[in-house]
C-alpha cells in the first residue's frame, strides 16, 4: 500500500491548501488534475482520497464509479468528500454518486486543518487494515491452495501406496502359495482371524471359512497332541514367539503334519492382542526325512553289523579254536591252561566291545550318582599319567567352584580315559594334554540342533596340541567302527562310547579341531541339584573268595537255559542252596511260599511283563529282609526310562564265578 492521500480539488488553490495541511501533519498528498488522473492513481494502491464534491461530475465520473464497484471483496477505498453546506437534501444523483463511491466521509466546508488531518489519518488506518485483510486472505488462499495440492498429492500417494500394498500382498500370497504356506492374523481378544485361502486349504477346506480362531485350530489337532499345542499357544502370548509342529485331522479326515510359526503383538499396556504368522503342511517333508533317516539307519546298521561281525569273529576264532584244542587233548594241563587263558582274554575283549556298543546305543546298565567331577578326575589322574606315558605332559586345570553332576562314575572315567588316550596318540612326538573342568552357560544357538535345553552346564574338556583332525574326518568322528588308526590299534568305538555316555547323562559332546593346531573334546553335563555323594571309605581291592555259610539260599531267576545252568553250577560249587525260577511270576510264587530265601539273584531283562527291577521292588515289599542282586548285560527302552533303584546292586554280564562269589558276599554281608 502507498502511504499517500490523493487530492482532487480543481477550484483555485484548494488542492494546494489541502496538500499543505496534510504535509504539516506528516501525511504525503498527491494532487490529481481530474477524475481520470484520480482513477489512474487509485489503481496504484493509494491510501485514500480527498475529493471536493463539485469535482464529482463530468464524463470521467462513470469510469471512476465503475472502478469502485469492481473493487475486490477486501478493498473499500476511503473517500473524504469535502461538501458545500446545503440547506436541504441532496439530489438523488448526488446521493447515488456518494453511495457508489462506498466508503465516504463527508466534511462540510469550511473544514479546519485538524479535522482534515484526523480524517486523513483515519483513512490511512482503514486502508492499512484492508491491505492486512488482503494479505490474510491471500495467505489463507495460498494455504488453501497448498492444502488442496497437498491433499491431491496425498490422495495420489495413498492410491499409489494402496496399489503397492495390494501388489505386495498379491506377491506375498503368490509366494506363500508357491511354497505351500498360508498366512494368518489372529485377533486374540475376539478369537477371529484373517487368512489367505491357502491357510484354509491346508486344513482341508476348498472354500474359505467364514470364521476361524484358536479354538478351530485346536479342534483340528489330533487329540493326543491337543494339550501340548494349547500350552504352546499360551506360552507364545508371553514369550512373543510361536513355533509348533503337530498333526492335524483335515476336514476330509486325512491326518497331516503342519508347522505353524508366528509372533504376538501387544497393546500399550503390554497385553497380547494379536498373533500373526504362517502355517505350512510338512507331511511330504517329514516322509522324505523319515525315508532318509531310515536309509541312514540302515547304512549305519550295515556298518555296525560289519564291524561287530569282524571283531567278534576274530574273538570267537580264539575262543572256539582254543576250546576245540582243549577238547582234543584235555590231558595236557599246561596247554589247556594256556589255551583257556587266551580264550578268557578274548572273551573279556568281547565283553568290553559289547559294553562300548551298549554305551553308544544308551542301553548299558548305568548306575548314576551325584558326584563332584573334580574328585573323580583327581582320583583318575595317576591312571591317566600312566596312560599318556613319559613323552606327554598331563595337566589338570580344575575349577574348584564346579557344580556337581549326576553320572555313572565308571563310565565317566572310561570316557575321559578314552579321550586322553586319543590325545596321546595325536602327539607321537610328545606334547601337552589338558584336562579341565568349569561351569558354562550354553545358549539356544548352541543347543537348538543338539536336542538339549539351553542353560547351565558343567564342561569337562580334554585338549591336546597334536596333529588335529580334518573336517571330513571330524564329521564322522562319532560313527561306530569308524577309525583312522591302523588295523588292530583301534575298534572305532571309543568316541561312540563317549557320545553315548554323554547323551545318556542328559548332556552333549562337541569336538573342535584344526589341522596342525590340536583338538579339544568338550563334554557337557547338566548340573545336579542334589548334594554330592560322600566319598566311600577305602576298601581292599578284592574281597576274599568265600563259599556260602550254612544253609544260605539263593533264588535264581533266569530265563536263558544255558545261562541258568552255568549259574546253578557256579552257585552250587560255592555251596549255596539254589531255588530256580524262569520268570518273575515263578519267582513271586517262591517268595510268597514258606521256603528260606536269603538273596534273590535275578536277570533284569525277562519276558512276561515284569522285568528284574520291578520284581526287586515287589520282592522287597513281600520280604523286606531279603537281599537282592540283579544282573544284566543289556537294558531295553523301558529300563532307560525307569532306571534301577540306587540301593539295588547290579552284577554286569558276563561274570566269572569269583566275581559272583564276591558280589554275593558283599550284598549278604550288609546289615
Amino acid at each position: 500500500m502507498s502511504e499517500r492521500i490523493l487530492i482532487l480539488a480543481p477550484r483555485g488553490r484548494d488542492a494546494r491548501v489541502i496538500q499543505d495541511v496534510l504535509q504539516r501533519d506528516g501525511i504525503t498528498g498527491r494532487v490529481c488534475e481530474d477524475l481520470g488522473c484520480l482513477r489512474a492513481c487509485l489503481q496504484g494502491h493509494a491510501g485514500g482520497a480527498v475529493v471536493t464534491e463539485e469535482a464529482l461530475s463530468g464524463p470521467e465520473l462513470e469510469p471512476l464509479l465503475a472502478f469502485c464497484d469492481a473493487q475486490p471483496s477486501w478493498s473499500d477505498i476511503p473517500f473524504i468528500v469535502m461538501a458545500t453546506r446545503q440547506t436541504g437534501r441532496r439530489s438523488a444523483i448526488a446521493a447515488g454518486v456518494l453511495e457508489r463511491l462506498g466508503n465516504v466521509v463527508l466534511l462540510e466546508r469550511p473544514v479546519n486543518a485538524e479535522t482534515l488531518s484526523s480524517a486523513a489519518r483515519s483513512s490511512l488506518r482503514v486502508r492499512r487494515r484492508q491491505y492486512q485483510t488482503r494479505d490474510l486472505l491471500d495467505e489463507r488462499e495460498r494455504r488453501e491452495r497448498e492444502l488442496r495440492v497437498l491433499n491431491e498429492t496425498l490422495e495420489q500417494r495413498v492410491r499409489e501406496r494402496a496399489l503397492e500394498l495390494e501388489k505386495a500382498r498379491e506377491a506375498l500370497e503368490f509366494a506363500l502359495d508357491s511354497a505351500g504356506m498360508g498366512s494368518w492374523d489372529l485377533d486374540l481378544l475376539s478369537d477371529s482371524s484373517r487368512r489367505t485361502p491357502q491357510h484354509d486349504r491346508i486344513f482341508g477346506y476348498a472354500e474359505p471359512q467364514p470364521a476361524w480362531g484358536a479354538e478351530h485350530l485346536l479342534g483340528h489337532v489330533v487329540e493326543e497332541e491337543r494339550a501340548a499345542v494349547a500350552a504352546a499357544f499360551a506360552k507364545a502370548t508371553a514369550s512373543g514367539t510361536l513355533d509348533i509342529e503337530c498333526r492335524i485331522r483335515r476336514a476330509d479326515g486325512a491326518v497331516r503334519w503342519i508347522v505353524a510359526k508366528g509372533r504376538a503383538g501387544y497393546d500399550a499396556a503390554g497385553r497380547p492382542v494379536r498373533m500373526a504368522g504362517v502355517v505350512m503342511d510338512t507331511t511330504d517333508r517329514r516322509m522324505t526325512e523319515d525315508a532318509l533317516h531310515q536309509a541312514q539307519k540302515m547304512e549305519a546298521i550295515g556298518q555296525l553289523t560289519g564291524g561287530v561281525a569282524h571283531d567278534f569273529n576274530n574273538l570267537l576264532t580264539v575262543i572256539v579254536g582254543g576250546l576245540d584244542m582243549v577238547l582234543r587233548r584235555p590231558e595236557q594241563t599246561e596247554r589247556v591252561t594256556r589255551l583257556a587263558s587266551a580264550a578268557m582274554t578274548a572273551a573279556r575283549r568281547g565283553e568290553q566291545l559289547t559294553q562300548q556298543l551298549l554305551a553308544f546305543s544308551r542301553r548299558q546298565m548305568l548306575r548314576p550318582q551325584t558326584l563332584n567331577p573334580n574328585r573323580l578326575l583327581l582320583e583318575f589322574e595317576e591312571l591317566a599319567r600312566r596312560a599318556v606315558g613319559e613323552a606327554v605332559t598331563l595337566r589338570l586345570e580344575l575349577d574348584p567352584a564346579v557344580d556337581p553332576i549326576r553320572i555313572d562314575p565308571a563310565q565317566f572315567e572310561s570316557a575321559v580315559l578314552n579321550l586322553v588316550v586319543n590325545a596321546r596318540d595325536a602327539m607321537p612326538d610328545g606334547g601337552v594334554v589338558r584336562v579341565s573342568s568349569r561351569n558354562v552357560h550354553r545358549d539356544t544357538r548352541a543347543t537348538s540342533e543338539r536336542g538339549i535345553s539351553p542353560g547351565a552346564y558343567v564342561e569337562v574338556s580334554v585338549t591336546d596340541n597334536g596333529s588335529g583332525i580334518d573336517a571330513q574326518t571330524l564329521a564322522r568322528a562319532f560313527e561306530p567302527f569308524f577309525t583312522t588308526k591302523e588295523v588292530g590299534k583301534g575298534s572305532g568305538l571309543g568316541l561312540s562310547q563317549v557320545y553315548g555316555f554323554a547323551r545318556s547323562a542328559g548332556g552333549d559332546v562337541a569336538i573342535e579341531s584344526e589341522l596342525g593346531r590340536g583338538t579339544c573334546v568338550r563334554l557337557y553335563f547338566p548340573p545336579s541339584a542334589d548334594a554330592p555323594a560322600e566319598e566311600p571309605p577305602a576298601t581292599p581291592n578284592k574281597v576274599p573268595l568265600r563259599p556260602a555259610a550254612s544253609g544260605e539260599t539263593v533264588l535264581l531267576v533266569e530265563d536263558d537255559e544255558q545261562v541258568l545252568a552255568m549259574a546253578i553250577e557256579s552257585l552250587e560249587e560255592l555251596r549255596y542252596t539254589v531255588i530256580v525260577a524262569h520268570n518273575a511270576r515263578e519267582a513271586l510264587e517262591h517268595i510268597r511260599g514258606p521256603a528260606r530265601i536269603d538273596i534273590m539273584f535275578s536277570d533284569v531283562v525277562m519276558p512276561g511283563g515284569m522285568n528284574g527291577a520291578q520284581l526287586a521292588v515287589e520282592a522287597r515289599h513281600l520280604r523286606p529282609e531279603m537281599k537282592v542282586l540283579l544282573t544284566s548285560g543289556y537294558v531295553g527302552e523301558p529300563m532307560t526310562q525307569k532306571p534301577i533303584a540306587d540301593d539295588v546292586d547290579v552284577l554286569n554280564k558276563p561274570y566269572r564265578r569269583d566275581e559272583l562269589a564276591q558280589k554275593l558276599r558283599v550284598v549278604l554281608g550288609r546289615g
